[in-house]
């Protein structure tokens, strides 16, 4: 049976985007990606909400560039062939997508069975990034095994919490200050057991 990881960044008070949804004003550092690849390296398949995915644009223009960064290319390359869970109500498929053939789009009121699908095949890991509005409803429908919060140096004081589901037990089971960088990565058993 795979095991569901959530791997998201977040700030000192909790908030894993700024005010008005901005991404960029999190903590981000070279341990960031580096955590990343380290995830994607035993992945077979990753899990999206709508506004996180874009076809593979991004990574595919990643991986041709010679000028970005060898780690952000080695998550471009090992992106090619994941598997692809996309839960959303209003994405809808287009084949002109570099990822295309490997992305299936479901609607939210599938979206836990279709991780539970996903979690009965062999081989590698289900890992979602970001997307908090879709692996906060599969944490609480039982799914997510594992959730890894980077913490890094930033008081947002605004934006969007990190959780906001009813409360939740976690297990704690390890601590990393991550190589090189400023974050803290909190890995804590989510299954409720």
């Amino acid at each position: 049976m795979r095991k569901y990881i959530v791997s998201v960044i977040a700030t000192v008070d909790g908030f894993f985007e700024g005010p008005g949804k901005d991404v960029m004003a999190m903590p981000f550092d070279d341990g960031f990606s580096r955590y990343n690849a380290e995830l994607l390296r035993d992945a077979a398949a990753v899990v999206h909400g709508s506004r996180w995915f874009d076809g593979g644009a991004y990574w595919t223009r990643v991986q041709g560039d010679e000028s970005e960064p060898a780690i952000e290319r080695e998550i471009a390359r090992l992106n090619v062939d994941l598997e692809r869970l996309v839960i959303s109500d209003s994405l809808r498929p287009d084949p002109a997508w570099p990822w295309a053939a490997r992305t299936r789009i479901v609607p939210v009121a599938q979206g836990p069975e279709e991780v539970a699908r996903l979690k009965q095949g062999d081989g590698g890991t289900i890992v979602s990034f970001g997307s908090a509005t879709t692996w906060n409803a599969l944490l609480a429908a039982g799914l997510v095994d594992e959730l890894h919060v980077m913490i890094g140096p930033a008081l947002l004081g605004d934006g969007t919490k990190l959780w906001s589901g009813p409360r939740r037990p976690l297990r704690l089971l390890d601590v990393r200050r991550l190589e090189d960088s400023q974050l803290v990565r909190l890995r804590y058993d989510a299954s409720g057991a």
